[in-house]
């Protein structure tokens, strides 16, 4: 599960207010909830994309901080999706997730790799427990 962060003073409530409704439009139909870090997030087990096996995705309510976006995308195997000729779907896939994503958190494909590159080295900068 990834999860992202929104751009600095934008909070996910303001930006996408029907989140459920946005994952519909992009994913399908959701049929089940999900409990990840105390929050429901939303499940669609049979995606509209063939690239995709499932999607979990939704609000993370942190206390004192700004909620993230969690998700899980699924995929299945190259291999799965050349012996049923879904390989074309691939550049769907992508162009869904990245597109979801941005307009959850005003952030393109660069600007969410670079803060996950900073957040990966802030962790290897912290210091072990010495316990």
């Amino acid at each position: 599960m990834e999860e992202y962060k929104m751009r600095r003073g934008e909070y996910l409530e303001e930006r996408v207010p029907g989140l459920e409704g946005t994952i519909e439009d992009y994913f399908g139909p959701i049929t089940a909830t999900e409990e990840f870090n105390g929050s429901d997030l939303f499940v669609v087990e049979e995606p509209d994309n063939p690239v995709f096996e499932r999607v979990v995705a939704g609000a993370v309510v942190y206390d004192g901080k700004k909620d993230k976006l969690a998700v899980d995308f699924v995929e299945r195997d190259l291999e799965d999706l050349m012996e049923t000729g879904d390989v074309d779907a691939a550049g769907d896939a992508n162009d869904a997730k990245n597109d979801f994503l941005l307009e959850c958190t005003g952030r393109d494909a660069k600007s969410r790799r670079e803060s996950m590159k900073r957040a990966v080295e802030d962790d290897a900068d912290a210091p072990d427990d010495l316990d």
